[in-house]
């Protein structure tokens, strides 16, 4: 009798569930904090004696260098640098608190990410990565000893050519000129000079946490993949792709690397390949780096539901985004994964063969994208409490079925 009564459903019933929200930020949007911020109000509208737990997450865009200064109680540091249509931003880079080597945390979207690019300017054949370059620099400048490089969120396609132009490479026409900034300049490619290279860059370690899905040419290759959502028209994909081709065999003729087949070596508009082919960086896959300072493994051990969003949930989630790392995770413990996003695309089943139980967009009627970016805080909150409302019927109708059963 004692064991049946440690099982009885009404007293299983009565211990307050607890939710855990790792969301994604959502891009010119919100941040992952905010995001999260507004999922628990959603979920405490419906079950007010819920556990939450938040832990947003960062994969290498923006957030990344918050996130993980915050983590280790480092510090941050603003600068001024070329932003990627050419004109200043305010910049930051951060360095990790409580380490033995002084490391600098840069993301790179915060000198060359899609959110600084105007939408009537979105043309990766101009814009550049020079500011990542001048990141890394003032970073040197502060004393860094380690570069840690987040990529992610990118509103370029050079390749990271830019970045290696301001720290000194020189990269030249056939007639010996420098050529200019944007992804369209690397058609003009003929030699890269690396005599000039800043020489810190050989004295400090350089490491990048970078999707390792992608790759920098090919069917799945940057300029393909994400050369549309930047702005490029199909002929400029073309001349995109002709572009990096030409860019990773000068390479490979500067310094014996290929960075054509790099895991990785197309993540940021194909800045992981500059960042490895023409500095020296090391590329890992932007979890393994992520989650030495995260938590997320330890607060799903604790979890009984998984909430996770990013704002945009489909075919291509499974390909390194978080919904999936978060997911994947979850299932480890057997945890049920719900995901909210501000618009489903193609392919978007997927997701079921990957952790995620089930999905649901934050929009529920026609709007303009203004719109659903102004209101997206409140989209969330009320997307988050019908998932739950959801939730709390299943959980019901499993009390009953549990009820019914002791009965008989």
């Amino acid at each position: 009798m004692s064991k049946i009564m440690s099982t009885n459903p009404q007293r299983l019933a009565a211990k307050p569930l607890t939710v855990l929200i790792a969301p994604s930020g959502f891009k010119e949007s919100l941040g992952a904090h905010e995001v999260a911020e507004h999922i628990a109000s959603g979920v405490l509208r419906v079950m007010p004696e819920a556990r939450v737990l938040q832990a947003p997450m960062v994969d290498g865009g923006e957030g990344f260098t918050q996130a993980l200064v915050e983590a280790t109680g480092g510090t941050m540091h603003a600068v001024r640098v070329t932003g990627p249509v050419g004109e200043p931003v305010d910049s930051f880079f951060g360095f990790l608190g409580g380490r033995a080597r002084k490391t600098a945390v840069i993301e790179m979207a915060a000198a060359a990410g899609l959110r600084l690019v105007p939408r009537e300017r979105r043309n990766p054949m101009l814009t550049t990565s020079h500011g990542v370059g001048e990141l890394i620099r003032a970073a040197l400048d502060a004393g860094a000893e380690r570069i840690l490089l987040g990529c992610g969120d990118s509103g370029i396609n050079d390749g990271g050519a830019g970045m290696a132009q301001a720290l000194g490479a020189k990269l030249l026409d056939d007639e010996g000129w420098p050529i200019g900034h944007g992804g369209g300049e690397l058609s003009r490619l003929a030699r890269i000079d690396l005599s000039h290279l800043d020489p810190r860059l050989k004295r400090v370690r350089l490491d990048a946490a970078v999707n390792w899905h992608n790759m920098l040419l090919g069917e799945r290759g940057v300029a393909r993949v994400f050369g549309p959502q930047k702005g490029a028209t199909p002929e400029q994909v073309l001349v995109l792709e002709g572009g990096l081709l030409r860019y990773a065999r000068q390479i490979a003729n500067a310094t014996g690397v290929d960075v054509a087949t790099l895991k990785g070596g197309g993540a940021s508009g194909g800045l992981g390949a500059g960042f490895a082919g023409l500095l020296g960086g090391r590329l890992h896959p932007r979890y393994e780096i992520v989650m030495q300072y995260l938590e997320l493994d330890h607060l799903i051990e604790q979890a009984d539901l998984v909430i996770t969003a990013e704002g945009s949930l489909d075919g291509q989630t499974p390909f390194g985004k978080i919904p999936a790392e978060v997911a994947q995770r979850a299932k480890r413990h057997g945890l049920p994964v719900i995901a909210l996003a501000g618009t489903i695309g193609k392919g978007v089943r997927i997701n079921f063969e990957h952790g995620i139980d089930a999905f649901a967009s934050i929009l529920t009627r026609p709007c303009t994208l203004e719109d659903a970016i102004a209101n997206a805080g409140k989209l969330l909150e009320r997307s988050a409490e019908d998932a739950l409302r959801m939730v709390s019927v299943g959980m019901s109708l499993g009390r009953q079925a549990s009820l019914e059963r002791l009965a008989a």
